[in-house]
């Protein structure tokens, strides 16, 4: 096997027909690994050759190269010493899915979040550059990221920084959906025309431009490369490759939307917050004709196909441009249409100057659709949405709530239809239980007790479906015990039930939030029972002030500080 020679073979020293061996080689480890890990496929399968061409142009890690997002870097990985540790990627303590510089000398900068190779590509070329060094700088960026406006404000800078950097741009007409937009339209006419003016306002950035028809073909790849390399003593260089994502997996280049993640074979199939989105922006819109739904290039996986199929002119994809479509939001709420803003919580994080500025301080009716809330697992610290309770509940005009199941969220949608401010509804990717209810109407604000006994002396107030399954099932664990405990559905984290709060006769308070400490649902209710004067004694469980790694959910939030052990062993203790 050539891969496992090279970790004694420079890659160098290949023929070119053991580097197309290598190449399928390499599409073999990447396949079987995400089959029992789980991962990116599609964009790492496309990846292979111009990843293999890189390594017999360039002198990594001495080189370095910035891979936008890192849903590329699986070949890089393999091929920079770390296949033995290759099987055990996502998994915790084992290889990042993302490029991870506390994990290997390879890796000179981590990514995760669409748009800053160039940015970061600019600062290490400078860097190279004051300190008199010898070594190319390369950003590897796809033309879903390109859209990205980040590029654009690099690019700005680049003749500016006075410095020299080689972009890969890989076109394969995909992000995780396909590639919308102005730029994804130049770059199509560039690939099929070459169109010179196209090519002219590239290069007025200060680049030179090559073009590769096949970027799956390790030759071309090679030759392309070596002109680059040649071209970078002169300046920057873009070399623009088309490649296939999905490359060499037919179900996969057939389908490369549904296999750009992928779970782990056997996996248990669940039903998924984003299916009920879906389903209920469909019935709300087909009774109100002010509904519109907004996406940062992610439609499929937030569960919106439908919508965009039965409500074209109503749908928009605007790419990986998430400040855009903020702006976007406000702009159609202020000319008096009901946008809906779906994307996951970990990207909205771009988005907070335009929720404060745009949306809020205009008081504009947007509704925030938030997925993959709270610990999101195996893709790590790049991808945990554990902040937004925190960096949202500081905002006026903002409600935020959390349903505590997947029912709750068609009826929060639907109270949102005729909610006329910024409303956030934040929620994890799998949902599965269905806690029973009483109340028929959701008013704002306003929590649910899901279990009450007079004279209880602890409340529990979980906010969100994990938090409330903590809960739940620490107050099974103290009635086997003989004791007990009431348990709040604290649905709207802000604006807090301050009444409910008003009327509690427990001497314990326990907080449960899928969110960070600071800043969130605990730290808002020990502020609002301060303000009350209660004398009663809080306990909070949150995650501590750390970023989390990759991992399994519960595993996650039983290490990171919420744990229903830890939750029942507190309880027990003061009520015994």
């Amino acid at each position: 096997m050539i891969l496992k020679e090279l970790q004694s073979k420079s890659i160098k020293n290949c023929s070119r027909n053991e580097l197309n061996v290598l190449c399928d080689e390499l599409r073999s480890v990447i396949y079987e690994t995400v089959m029992k890990c789980g991962g990116h496929l599609a964009s790492n399968l496309g990846a292979v050759e111009s990843t293999v061409a890189l390594f017999y142009t360039f002198d990594f890690p001495n080189d370095k190269i910035v891979f936008d997002v890192g849903h590329q870097c699986y070949a890089y990985k393999l091929l920079s010493g770390r296949l033995d540790r290759f099987s055990q990627l996502r998994k915790a303590g084992g290889i990042s899915g993302f490029p991870k510089r506390t994990e290997s000398e390879y890796d000179c900068y981590d990514t995760g979040h669409a748009g800053t190779s160039v940015s970061a590509a600019i600062g290490l070329a400078k860097a190279r550059d004051l300190q008199n060094e010898q070594r190319e700088v390369i950003a590897y960026i796809g033309d879903g990221s390109f859209n990205n406006g980040l590029v654009y404000e690099a690019l700005n800078s680049l003749k500016i920084m006075n410095t020299r950097i080689l972009i890969i741009l890989n076109d394969n007409d995909m992000s995780i959906s396909p590639t919308v937009g102005g730029m994804h339209d130049m770059l199509s006419q560039i690939k099929e025309s070459k169109k010179m003016e196209n090519i002219r306002l590239l290069e007025s950035f200060g680049l030179t431009y090559l073009g590769v028809k096949d970027g799956n073909d390790v030759d071309e790849m090679i030759d392309a490369l070596q002109e680059a390399k040649s071209l970078l003593k002169n300046g920057s260089v873009l070399l623009h490759i088309a490649t296939k994502k999905g490359k060499g997996y037919e179900f996969s280049e057939e389908d490369p939307t549904n296999t750009h993640g992928v779970p782990p074979v056997g996996a248990p199939k669940q039903r998924e917050y984003s299916e009920v989105l879906g389903e209920t922006l469909c019935s709300i819109a087909q009774k109100n004709g002010k509904i519109t739904v907004v996406s940062a290039a992610m439609k499929e996986s937030l569960g919106l196909s439908e919508f965009f199929e039965k409500y074209p002119e109503r749908a928009f994809d605007v790419g990986i441009c998430e400040e855009n479509a903020s702006v976007l939001c406000a702009a159609m709420a202020a000319g008096g249409l009901k946008p809906y803003y779906t994307i996951y919580s970990t990207f909205l994080q771009r988005a907070f100057d335009e929720i404060i500025h745009d949306v809020c301080s205009q008081d504009m009716a947007v509704t925030f659709c938030i997925d993959r809330a709270g610990i999101s697992g195996a893709d790590g610290e790049t991808h945990q949405g554990v902040f937004d309770l925190s960096y949202l509940s500081l905002i006026p005009n903002l409600a935020i709530a959390c349903p505590k199941d997947t029912e709750d969220l068609k009826r929060i949608l639907e109270f949102s239809a005729t909610y006329s401010h910024p409303l956030a509804i934040r929620y994890p990717r799998a949902g599965k239980v269905l806690f029973s209810s009483e109340e028929t109407d959701i008013r704002l604000g306003k929590w649910e007790y899901l279990y009450k006994e007079d004279g209880a002396n602890a409340t529990v107030l979980a906010t969100g479906e994990r938090s409330l399954i903590i809960a739940m099932k620490a107050l099974q664990i103290l009635q086997k015990q003989g004791k007990t405990c009431n348990v709040v559905n604290a649905r709207f984290v802000k604006p807090l039930d301050e009444e409910l709060l008003k009327e509690l006769q427990s001497e314990y308070i326990v907080t449960i939030e899928d969110n960070v400490f600071n800043g969130g649902f605990g730290a808002a209710v020990n502020h609002a029972l301060m303000k009350l004067e209660k004398t009663c004694k809080i306990k909070n469980f949150a995650y501590r002030d750390a970023f989390i790694p990759q991992g399994s959910v519960y595993d996650l939030q039983s290490e990171y500080g919420v744990d229903c052990k830890e939750v029942d062993k507190y309880l027990l203790e003061v009520l015994s």
